[in-house]
């Protein structure tokens, strides 16, 4: 049988709550771990209709990229949305559980992913936070390559690679070749990318002075939205927990989507 704890301790292998922000908040956030898991609902928020899902498709736990509670959670009522998906998680007896900022410098985690998203060659780590006993490295960027070519024959590539619907990006001049990427809000990063020789950053959430400042600089920055930076981790944390528990149904959530819209 197999049991909430028993997929707490495989994630802990792969990105150990060691590793997470000070600030940060992962982990088991809520069910037992004792319960007995069947189905397991993979997804990158655990908002409600990601919930609502689980619930539809009797899911017995939620793994999710960002944490169900972040902020100190003071009361659980249906006024908010965070109430009402905590209340149909106990009321529906399902376990949601967590890997963030310690799954964002995973070896095979969230910049690892992006990487390979985009076809990334040659994928290393840029400014390694550690190299573990098995010779595995981490950190948040990874870095790679691509075919030379303009940066406009190149960003029909990334937008199509991330199923985004718009990319926001500044033109640093020069043409594409090597290439950094960062899941999620990476964009002040860009100094460090530059400094190891990339001629383009493709991360999220880069501010007005963020895309002045690194285009004046000579780099390429494309944000390509926070979504979908980081979703190409579902389908790997899916893939993953299939081939170490066989017998599990794991299903990536179908209703999952970016709030953002564009007008």
């Amino acid at each position: 049988m197999t049991t909430v704890r028993d997929i707490v301790l495989w994630l802990e292998a792969i990105a150990p709550q060691a590793k997470k922000e000070s600030w940060d908040n992962v982990g088991l956030l809520c069910g037992s771990e004792h319960r007995q898991v069947r189905t397991i609902l993979v997804a990158l928020d655990p908002f409600e209709d990601v919930v609502r899902e689980a619930v539809d498709i009797g899911a017995d736990l939620i793994l999710t990229h960002h944490p169900l509670i972040f902020h100190p959670l003071y009361s659980i009522t249906d006024d908010t949305a965070l109430g009402r998906t905590t209340a149909l998680l106990i009321q529906h007896h399902i376990a949601a559980l967590c890997a963030h900022t310690n799954l964002d410098i995973a070896p095979e985690g969230v910049g690892h992913q992006l990487a390979l998203t985009l076809g990334l060659n040659d994928i290393s780590v840029i400014n390694p936070t550690e190299i573990d006993a098995q010779g595995k490295v981490w950190g948040l960027l990874r870095q790679g390559t691509v075919p030379h070519q303009s940066l406009q024959d190149f960003l029909p590539t990334v937008k199509a690679a991330l199923h985004t619907p718009a990319l926001r990006y500044a033109d640093g001049g020069k043409p594409v070749h090597h290439v950094a990427v960062g899941g999620g809000a990476c964009a002040e990063e860009w100094p460090n990318l530059l400094r190891a020789g990339c001629d383009t950053f493709i991360t999220s959430d880069a501010k007005y002075n963020d895309f002045w400042d690194a285009r004046d600089a000579g780099l390429n920055l494309i944000d390509a939205g926070h979504f979908y930076t980081e979703n190409p981790v579902c389908g790997y944390l899916a893939d993953a927990l299939g081939a170490a528990f066989p017998s599990l149904k794991i299903v990536v959530s179908q209703v999952h989507r970016d709030c953002m819209k564009f007008y």
